[in-house]
């Protein structure tokens, strides 16, 4: 590892804290902004209160690994960081932005996305929610190529994951992120030894948004949750 970016979701390009938060709250109401408060801005408080003992950025410098703050993954600031780590392939990780042709062109071996779902199904940001609302959910954690366009790269891994019934989006999102470590390890392991296979990704299903307040009402009528008191605990205890 040469290089770990860290993007910051409430940079100004995307209208910082307050114009997300408003945002959000007009299309979707208070149940999506206290989810998103619990998994985003939770940790990173829980974290500075710690002084970022323990999170990702200092366990990268105690290894000597460069750390940047991405504002736009696109921009020339981080395209300088890439070029001077001379990263083999770029990972990304539960990360907010689309990275353009011209970033993925950066490093010889493009790059690769972990997401937490059997795409085709469930692209976009909240895909554990979105799986739940079916009728039979059916969980579980996607490799695939980064291009320029949301969750459509070809296909290097799938591994369905079986959760409890009634789990909820939180909770069903931090297993699922932890299931794709050992099969992202497997991808990495695929790609430097010239195995890994490819399965085009053919035409995507609909990208799948943040739920509005409508689909928050079907899914209250049906028991879906967004996050519970447990959720909360979990969030202060990851350090971001």
């Amino acid at each position: 590892m040469v290089l770990l970016g860290l993007s910051n979701p409430y940079r100004r390009a995307v209208g910082g804290v307050l114009g997300q938060g408003w945002r959000h709250l007009r299309r979707s109401g208070p149940r999506l902004l206290a989810y998103l408060v619990v998994n985003m801005a939770l940790p990173r408080f829980a974290t500075a209160l710690a002084r970022g003992a323990g999170s990702l950025a200092a366990r990268a410098r105690a290894r000597g690994i460069p750390v940047a703050a991405v504002e736009d993954v696109n921009g020339p600031a981080f395209h300088a960081a890439l070029r001077a780590a001379r990263p083999d392939l770029i990972l990304t990780f539960h990360f907010d932005g689309i990275l353009s042709a011209d970033t993925i062109a950066l490093a010889p071996g493009g790059g690769i996305n972990v997401h937490p779902s059997l795409l085709p199904r469930h692209r976009g940001p909240i895909p554990t929610f979105w799986a739940e609302m079916e009728a039979e959910p059916a969980h579980g954690v996607t490799i695939h190529r980064l291009v320029p366009r949301i969750d459509a790269g070809a296909v290097l891994a799938q591994r369905e994951v079986a959760l409890p019934a009634g789990i909820t989006a939180s909770e069903a999102a931090r297993r699922l992120h932890r299931a794709a470590v050992p099969l992202a390890g497997e991808v990495l392991a695929a790609l430097a030894a010239g195995t890994a296979a490819e399965t085009p990704a053919g035409a995507p299903l609909p990208y799948r948004p943040f739920p509005d307040r409508a689909a928050l009402r079907t899914a209250r009528q049906r028991g879906v949750r967004l996050l519970d008191l447990s959720d909360i605990r979990a969030a202060l205890r990851i350090r971001a």
